[in-house]
């Protein structure tokens, strides 16, 4: 039994839907709102088809697999740190096996130690908000421990 492909009409009420990014004839990919609000329906106890009917997407539309698909998703979604962002796109890929010259390492390690200054400095200018806030803090709010001397 192959995938349900959807119709021209199906696609275009699909795509009038908040909740969906984008689709074609074969897939659809849903917002991060919809996979959101899904699993916390979902986790409250609701079915995938009445929650899917809350979101103005008819179930029939799309098929008892494709809801399935949706449901193992979500639950593999509660299991990662990232939850339910999508992170195809961030993705880089596999590492790049070509042989790199001596120009090609040196401009690469150049660009590492500027990362690196840079991380240094925002660091630097976190640690140094923090003190000036903790500074603040105990000059608004002195410790009354120091004027009780015997």
């Amino acid at each position: 039994m192959g995938k349900k492909h959807f119709t021209k009409e199906q696609q275009e009420e699909l795509s009038a839907n908040p909740y969906i990014e984008k689709i074609s004839d074969t897939t659809i990919t849903y917002t991060k709102g919809f996979r959101e609000i899904f699993m916390v329906e979902y986790q409250s106890g609701k079915s995938p088809s009445q929650i899917l009917r809350n979101m103005n997407i008819d179930p029939r539309l799309l098929g008892k697999r494709r809801i399935d698909s949706i449901v193992q998703r979500i639950k593999q979604y509660e299991l990662r740190p990232e939850g339910c962002k999508d992170t195809r796109g961030s993705n880089q890929g596999r590492p790049s096996t070509r042989e790199l010259s001596d120009q090609d390492k040196i401009k690469q390690l150049e660009q590492k130690i500027s990362y690196l200054k840079q991380e240094n400095n925002f660091l630097k200018k976190n640690m140094q908000l923090d003190l000036q806030v903790e500074w603040e803090y105990k000059r608004r709010h002195p410790s009354n421990s120091g004027s009780l001397k015997n």
